[in-house]
């Protein structure tokens, strides 16, 4: 195993990190504060993009850090799973910076979907606009009224007439529906219930414009609704779509969302891993400023074992994401399922743990919105629910162990 980061990763990540000192460190406080004023309320029709993103992001494609996360030299960065995952920490230091570069979630999982499964007229009628950064997507695949965490059990349902698809159906906890360059969503639901579990549901390509297709409402986390992006509760009525929307083919959409969820998950905690990195330097920078009983509050009460606990942590994990990452590499995603599992559970409690202890070390500071560890820690505890809980991948994680021994699943845990 060689987990050294290559010369184009070392190139690439020079340049990153020369803009991010140079465009985004500067501006974070002012997009927080702006950002906050132009987008108040829950009325996603309302919210606003800031005008400096649109600048950035011009700026980011001037200077070829644009479309990183896609292994494809002419459309994007052209780095494999393991040379892009140093990329996607650095960018995870700030909450919007990976937007700046196009690889943004979920457009980046959407954008790997149509890149490797869509038809030629469907990757120019939404891969290249996605890729320009012209619009925006969501993906809408979990329900309110049924246990998500089995994605089996989804109901919103999917039906051939004639040469169009019909959709029914309420999905929820669709990321980015309310950003005002929203125009597709990739909407997966039941259109073969009489074959096997995984083989019963397929995606579509739906226009978020297309006739009985609703956003209901904008879903908040812990209080904040995250604007311009949001979460929304999405309706689905006889919304009819062209049958040349489906994505692979009926029955294709647990094959798909194989593919989708292995590099989707390393871009995932190599971000958090960098979220985790600023937490600490955040802590670090607070608790050696201030002063309580006579020394800094970083020798106080336990905090230097904090620290140097954080330290290992992060090191830790960034070596379990770039080993799964490797063995995506080498042996494919089916062959790296408990490392892609492990590190779901790892990168999202590690981040948690440390941006507790930095708004800790912070005091009444770390809970306002002067700092940004409070939408660190949403994000963190978002993850620990989003791409399936820690429950869920603990449970693959044993599974996998467990078939070293024969010990295969019981009738109870196959059920």
């Amino acid at each position: 195993m060689d987990f050294a980061p290559s010369a184009r990763t070392v190139e690439h990540l020079q340049r990153l990190r020369g803009f991010i000192a140079e465009h985004i460190e500067p501006f974070e406080a002012q997009y927080r504060r702006e950002n906050a004023q132009l987008n108040v309320g829950a009325d996603w029709r309302q919210w606003r993009v800031h005008p400096r993103i649109a600048e950035l992001k011009a700026l980011a494609r001037e200077a070829g850090l644009w479309n990183l996360f896609l292994p494809d030299a002419e459309l994007g960065g052209g780095l494999s799973v393991l040379e892009y995952a140093p990329l996607a920490e650095a960018m995870g230091h700030y909450e919007f910076a990976a937007e700046v570069f196009n690889c943004n979630a979920p457009d980046t999982g959407n954008m790997e979907v149509l890149y490797h499964f869509g038809t030629p007229a469907q990757k120019a009628q939404w891969l290249t606009p996605l890729l320009a950064g012209e619009i925006r997507s969501v993906f809408c695949m979990t329900e309110p009224d049924v246990a998500s965490s089995d994605a089996t059990n989804m109901q919103a349902s999917i039906r051939v007439d004639g040469d169009e698809l019909v959709l029914d159906g309420r999905k929820w906890w669709s990321t980015g529906i309310g950003h005002p360059d929203a125009r597709l969503a990739i909407f997966m639901g039941l259109s073969n219930p009489e074959a096997e579990a995984h083989a019963r549901h397929s995606m579509v390509l739906v226009p978020l414009d297309a006739p009985g297709m609703r956003i209901e409402r904008m879903l908040p986390t812990f209080g904040e609704y995250d604007p311009p992006y949001g979460h929304g509760e999405v309706v689905f009525e006889n919304v009819r779509v062209p049958k040349d929307q489906l994505l692979l083919g009926l029955g294709q959409g647990f094959a798909i969302a194989q593919g989708r969820l292995g590099p989707g998950r390393i871009h995932h905690c190599m971000r958090a891993i960098g979220a985790a990195e600023r937490a600490l330097e955040l802590m670090i920078r607070r608790g050696s400023a201030r002063q309580a009983f006579g020394q800094p509050i970083l020798r106080l009460g336990g905090n230097l074992e904090r620290v140097a606990q954080a330290r290992i942590a992060i090191d830790q994990a960034r070596l379990l994401t770039l080993y799964a990452a490797w063995k995506i590499e080498r042996f494919g995603v089916k062959a790296a399922m408990t490392e892609i599992s492990a590190i779901k559970v790892v990168a999202p409690n590690l981040l948690q743990d440390i941006v507790d202890q930095a708004i800790q070390m912070h005091g009444g500071a770390g809970v306002s919105h002067d700092v940004p560890l409070t939408g660190l820690f949403m994000i963190a505890r978002a993850l620990r629910i989003a791409d399936g809980p820690d429950e869920v991948h603990r449970a693959m994680v044993a599974r996998m162990e467990l078939a070293k021994y024969g010990l295969g699943r019981t009738t109870k845990e196959a059920a």
